[in-house]
């Protein structure tokens, strides 16, 4: 088994560090206080490819397998959650127009998004629906060579400032079978009908755009289904084992970010004449917490690794990944704080950020219950190993 990373890897690694250093921190602070989206560090991802990161070579993408990705979204989370998920979900929803569009979605779609010039969203989660993804009202009726869709989507991510979104809708409401009837359709955000409402006063990544979305006799083309009527949230299933994966790197980078603030201000901070870092209480915290981080740094990378050799272990490792690094993204920015002291309890100090930001990894792309769940039906459906 060889762990190493690659030349390319680490180029990549180091690459996106530095702009995340340069481009993300100097603002990080302000968009978090005022909850904007960080339309000007859009436009310097999207000069280095990183809003189409996951997006083929073919269709103007960098073309970055789910391991680099990671590596990526690691290294930007290390150094602001809020503003590198605006960098990350960017090209939220394409995954269903790589994996089942047709040609001319991809052309349409897809380029645009690798350019910098469109931002995207994937609208499944509702006002009275969250986990039990199943249970969604939102409705497409067919009309003629149309669409005609109803309802309204909750906690959207890029709400307010995506070109279009995946939505998932009930087709065939009379369909047999309760994961039946539902379709993933493209809906463009200037069509006649939709509007979107910000969500502002979060706990964190304040920094990301999050919305309710309102269809109300919204006109889309037939041309706009996504693959086959009725196939939606098998499609759907396949998008959250990359979209978790994805998640999980995103614990692990919030874990390194709040680890090396925490290492740094133990060396720089002095009490009964020593340095903290002196004291092995603080050395057994800083020691707990960089050993959990490689550990949910390593089943992440497996995750991804799953993801890019379609590896039958995928789901479980996923959703393994996911709770596990959100866990310990959740409890490492906590011990950083404590670490801090009062000093970690102002937003003086990164860590305050990264505690706010750090519960959403437990939360958005499935609970960290379902997660559980889903860990326990693939054990007892396939075995533990």
């Amino acid at each position: 088994m060889n762990f190493a990373l690659s030349t390319e890897q680490e180029q990549i690694r180091e690459e996106v560090r530095r702009f995340a250093e340069n481009e993300m921190a100097p603002v990080a602070s302000e968009y978090d206080r005022t909850e904007e989206y960080p339309h000007e560090v859009l436009e310097a991802a999207a000069e280095m490819g990183l809003t189409g990161a996951n997006i083929p070579v073919e269709h103007g993408g960098a073309g970055y397998s789910m391991l680099d990705v990671a590596l990526i979204t690691e290294e930007l989370f290390a150094v602001d959650p809020g503003t590198a998920l605006s960098v990350i979900s960017a090209s939220f929803g394409t995954e269903a127009i790589v994996g089942f569009g047709s040609d001319a979605q991809k052309e349409e779609f897809l380029e645009p998004v690798a350019r910098g010039e469109m931002i995207t969203g994937a609208a499944i989660s509702e006002p009275d629906v969250g986990s039990d993804v199943s249970s969604i009202s939102t409705q497409a009726r067919k009309d003629g060579d149309e669409w005609i869709i109803n309802g309204n989507k909750m906690w959207i991510t890029n709400g307010t400032v995506g070109d279009y979104f995946v939505v998932l809708c009930q087709t065939d409401p009379d369909a047999q079978g309760r994961y039946n009837g539902f379709s993933q359709i493209i809906v463009e955000s200037d069509r006649d009908g939709f509007s979107a409402e910000k969500i502002t006063g979060k706990l964190g990544i304040r920094a990301s755009d999050t919305a309710e979305l309102i269809f109300d006799d919204v006109r889309v083309p037939d041309t706009n289904l996504v693959g086959n009527r009725g196939a939606g949230f098998l499609q759907l299933m396949q998008f959250f084992d990359e979209t978790r994966t994805a998640v999980a790197a995103q614990g692990v980078g919030i874990a390194k970010g709040a680890t090396e603030r925490a290492l740094e201000y133990a060396q720089e901070r002095e009490q009964f004449d020593q340095p903290i870092s002196e004291f092995q209480a603080i050395q057994h915290k800083l020691a707990d917490m960089h050993t959990r981080t490689e550990a949910a740094r390593q089943l992440t990378y497996k995750s991804a690794w799953s993801v890019d050799n379609a590896d039958e272990q995928l789901t479980k490792l996923a959703s393994m990944a996911k709770e596990y690094a959100s866990r310990v993204a959740v409890d490492v920015a906590n011990e950083a704080v404590q670490i801090h002291g009062g000093a970690g309890y102002v937003d003086d100090f990164d860590v305050e950020r990264f505690y706010r930001d750090a519960k959403i990894t437990q939360i958005y792309e499935g609970t960290t219950e379902i997660q559980k769940n889903i860990i326990a039906r693939e054990m007892l459906g396939k075995g533990m190993m």
